[in-house]
């Protein structure tokens, strides 16, 4: 049976299904530098420590040819998966699109993003992910991140669990495209892959 049996008018029926709400307005607040949240309330102590504990003793050295946010990595955690399901997003993105994560239908998973913050305070940082079936887009989902401040060490971002599809029509190749970006809506990354929907994992 062909793996791909779902239909234009079910795409599209399972597209308005998951039309998304319309979003909320909402206005960043003005951004700041670390250097200028040191200098604020200096003679504080007790402010200074706490900012301190929150962004390090003073503005980080990172090159300054390294972007402010590096996404480094997209795992899909799924407690069944026989092997790990990882892609390294500092290589050739366009690697991606020639080959496939394979996901059981119906199982349990969860995406981890992982990202640095290299230089400064990012507010409202956001990972977008629109879903397409046949060309058609049947599914978009916006996790919140949130803000946060440099350090050396990765950030992880784990969204919540979701269910792979099941069934004869679920089943098949999905084109996923995936943007992380912030409030002040920079592309921090976007990136290009595909999930391919099985009846068991070595199908």
């Amino acid at each position: 049976m062909a793996d791909d049996e779902a239909t234009t008018e079910q795409l599209a029926a399972i597209a308005a299904e998951n039309e998304e709400a319309e979003p909320v307005n909402y206005k960043p607040p003005a951004q700041k530098t670390v250097q200028e949240i040191h200098e604020l309330d200096k003679d504080d102590e007790s402010l200074r420590k706490y900012k301190e504990a929150l962004l390090g003793p003073g503005v980080s050295l990172a090159d300054a040819g390294v972007p402010n946010v590096l996404v480094t990595r997209m795992s899909l955690m799924c407690d069944s998966a026989p092997t790990p399901l990882v892609l390294d997003l500092q290589g050739d993105l366009e690697a991606f699109k020639n080959q496939s994560f394979v996901l059981k239908e119906g199982v349990e998973y969860k995406i981890k993003i992982g990202f640095k913050v290299n230089r400064e305070i990012v507010s409202g940082l956001k990972y977008v992910q629109q879903t397409y079936r046949k060309g058609v887009k049947i599914d978009k989902s916006d996790y919140m991140v949130g803000s946060y401040g440099p350090r050396p060490t990765e950030y992880d971002f784990l969204t919540s669990s979701e269910e792979a599809p099941r069934g004869l029509l679920a089943r098949g190749n999905y084109v996923i495209k995936s943007k992380f970006t912030d409030d002040d809506k920079h592309d921090h990354l976007s990136w290009e892959w595909n999930l391919n929907i099985k009846k068991d994992w070595t199908d």
